[in-house]
């Protein structure tokens, strides 16, 4: 058989494989909105993240390859968020404009065909969610790069929405703008966060357009659209739906640059065997106190993966602890270290247990 007649078979099983797959694809979509349907009768969430991970644990479980256990999450997320959006439309609140990066991660994880609803604070966010307006709402928590999002911790301390999802967002960066070159720019509108992670980039090839801060990357995009020879620092998303052209793609300095975000409801999750859990506490004004209240994580051997200080806003000089741990508030272990720590705080809120993301990106 000659290489041209080998390539030819080769491609035959392919697209043999192809039919196969989208066949079943099709089956698995009829039982899927049967699934919503049962849902909907028994008064049951539209979205169910423990059930999602559970299958993406078990699909990397059977794998042998050639496909690496990050590929299976990119994959069956992709198909999950298609899934989604095949039954009654989930409406997402989401830290807008159109086309932040918030807007990204939304989209990503709830698929294409629901209804999303810009907000333009976070404190908004919460309150659609917690009112149900929405069904389900997107915030950012932190950022590999500039830390944490203090204002949703501040909002966590009022609010009773549960953490249902973390969503795990590697941020890429791209030059947008009406023009085709480089040279062609001489101004250049970025919100300061996004400038600061392009930094090196723009000194190398932007060194003297005039620098306009914005308040979100989608409102440098916006600004981008309606200002000759000027560009912006934002999103492809913010690309479509803006109408710019992409310049330049992965402009950030460090290509380490992960943004968290959580997506808020207002029930508990099941627990998955991988989760996380999220709680605030604050302790009593006394030396050693926050040591106290840590040792339960230890002698129940919990592993502590976050944990930071915010000024409470009940009583000067008192701080609200936010944490980050291993395990499910339904787990025993977890359950003997709330108890503990409930004894002796003076405040303490369980956020939510939630699966432990995977990395979309």
């Amino acid at each position: 058989m000659s290489e041209r007649d080998e390539l030819a078979a080769l491609r035959k099983e392919i697209d043999r494989l192809d039919e196969q797959i989208f066949d079943l694809l099709g089956q698995r979509a009829t039982k899927v909105l049967k699934v919503a349907q049962a849902k909907s009768r028994a008064k049951l969430p539209p979205f169910d993240p423990s059930r999602e991970r559970q299958i993406i644990e078990r699909l990397k479980a059977r794998n042998t390859g050639p496909l690496t256990p990050a590929d299976i999450e990119e994959i069956a997320g992709r198909l999950f968020a298609v899934y989604r959006s095949l039954g009654r439309p989930l409406e997402v609140a989401y830290l807008g404009p159109p086309g932040t990066y918030t807007h990204q991660a939304a989209l990503r994880h709830f698929g294409g065909r629901n209804r999303y609803l810009p907000c333009r604070t976070i404190e908004s966010v919460f309150r659609h969610v917690e009112k149900g307006r929405v069904d389900y709402g997107v915030v950012p928590i932190e950022n590999s790069t500039e830390g944490v999002v203090t204002y949703t911790i501040d909002m966590f301390i009022e609010s009773d929405v549960k953490i249902t999802s973390e969503i795990l967002q590697d941020i890429h960066h791209c030059l947008l703008s009406r023009e085709r070159s480089l040279g062609a720019v001489n101004r250049l509108f970025s919100n300061p966060q996004a400038l600061a992670q392009c930094q090196k980039w723009v000194e190398e090839r932007l060194p003297r357009v005039v620098r306009v801060e914005t308040e979100s990357t989608a409102a440098a995009a916006f600004r981008a659209r309606r200002t000759p020879r000027s560009a912006a620092i934002g999103s492809e998303v913010a690309a479509e739906i803006y109408g710019l052209n992409v310049l330049a793609s992965n402009i950030e300095d460090y290509r380490e640059n992960i943004t968290r975000f959580f997506v808020l409801g207002r029930d508990d999750v099941r627990p998955t065997g991988k989760d996380k859990t999220s709680i605030l506490f604050s302790v009593k004004d006394r030396v050693g106190a926050l040591h106290d209240m840590l040792v339960p994580f230890k002698t129940c051997g919990i592993n502590l993966m976050r944990i930071e200080s915010r000024p409470s806003k009940r009583k000067a000089w008192e701080y609200v602890f936010f944490v980050d741990f291993g395990g499910h508030q339904t787990d025993a272990k977890v359950k003997k270290a709330l108890e503990e720590l409930r004894a002796h705080s003076v405040f303490m809120k369980v956020l939510g247990s939630y699966p432990r993301g995977g990395m979309h990106g």
